[in-house]
């Protein structure tokens, strides 16, 4: 099964932005990464998705999922 596509809406400063950031990296999960603190399009596009302003919004595949959830980023994502 291919795993779904991951992008992140992160800041610099985010210290759950780079567990999450880390955690796709050790489990070999590709990612792209938008910093919303300079990337106003990005910003508008992350709140739009997902309602929210804070940081790390994470969306795989169909799925948003707000903040660094660990749990649910293996369940989603199948890493054991």
């Amino acid at each position: 099964m291919a795993t779904p596509h991951v992008t992140i809406y992160s800041t610099p400063t985010c210290h759950f932005c780079h567990e999450a950031k880390n955690f796709f990296t050790e489990n070999g999960v590709q990612f792209t990464d938008y910093n919303v603190g300079t990337d106003l399009a990005k910003r508008q596009e992350m709140i739009q998705k997902s309602g929210q302003m804070g940081v790390p919004v994470i969306e795989v595949g169909e799925k948003i999922i707000v903040g660094f959830d660990e749990a649910q980023l293996r369940d989603v994502l199948g890493i054991k």
